[in-house]
């Protein structure tokens, strides 16, 4: 079969309308690759790098993501072990402290600590999958409030005499609303009408101070003390009251036993004067 001239022009009209057929299907392609790269998952940074959180409360960690999509979903790992803890709101960890709540409005993912402890500390990463992996690291610290009272361990005191323990609350990133005190194991019952138990606190920045006085302590008194702050732990201090040998003299205001011991110092002086 012979080519004719007509043939090749035809052959050549053809490729040419192919070429300028697949320009457009190249750069369509083209468009569809850049849409793809614009709606790959990406972090809005808008949540804190840093957070705090006191010890024994619970620690909230978010990170928000965009244009996750349907069939994706979150990864939150330790940093400092690379242990995976939740994907998505699925738990991996046999710590039942750590748990993931997904907002689907606001597109937050957070990774809750419940009851946090020091070695909590550290950085964690959010994780969205990706064609180049991604993450937002976001470092807890633990605050760990400095709860003492003042003095030795244990204190002893005369019977009859004044009990006076100052609790020291600092390191606090605000005011305890509370602070409770207890003897053993109840809280102590103030006793403002009388005035044999007084408590009162004062405040001078981010330190507060709780005062306990017991007035005519007794024997009742004795035993250990607790200071108990709120969102803090405990200080403990032991109080040893010591029994008189005249508890009835120390409970005196009168000054009868003083006028006894006069009353038998004058008699020793008459027999001395008045001896043949």
């Amino acid at each position: 079969m012979k080519t004719t001239f007509t043939d090749l022009f035809l052959i050549l009209g053809v490729l040419i309308l192919c070429s300028d057929t697949a320009r457009p299907l190249l750069s369509h392609n083209d468009d569809v690759s850049l849409t793809e790269d614009e709606e790959e998952p990406y972090f809005d940074g808008s949540p804190p790098s840093n957070v705090s959180a006191l010890i024994d409360n619970t620690a909230f960690l978010t990170c928000i993501v965009k244009n996750l999509g349907k069939a994706k979903t979150v990864t939150w790992l330790r940093h400092r072990d690379v242990h995976i803890l939740t994907v998505g709101e699925y738990t991996y960890t046999t710590d039942e402290r750590f748990s993931a709540k997904h907002n689907v409005d606001t597109n937050e993912w957070v990774l809750v600590i419940k009851y946090v402890q020091e070695r909590d500390a550290g950085i964690y990463e959010c994780q969205i999958p990706s064609h180049v992996p991604r993450s937002y690291p976001i470092n807890l610290n633990i605050v760990v409030p400095h709860v003492r009272i003042q003095g030795s361990p244990d204190i002893h005191v005369d019977q009859g005499s004044v009990i006076n323990i100052t609790c020291i609350i600092s390191y606090t990133p605000e005011p305890p609303s509370y602070v409770f005190w207890y003897h053993g194991d109840r809280v102590v019952a103030y006793d403002t009408a009388k005035g044999r138990i007084v408590v009162s606190h004062s405040q001078t920045g981010r330190e507060t101070r709780s005062y306990l006085v017991i007035h005519n302590a007794g024997p009742q008194d004795s035993g250990n003390y607790t200071c108990k702050p709120s969102l803090s732990r405990a200080a403990h201090i032991k109080v040893h009251v010591l029994e008189s040998e005249f508890p009835d003299a120390l409970l005196d205001t009168s000054g009868s036993i003083r006028s006894q011991y006069t009353n038998i110092l004058s008699l020793l002086i008459v027999v001395v004067l008045y001896r043949p």
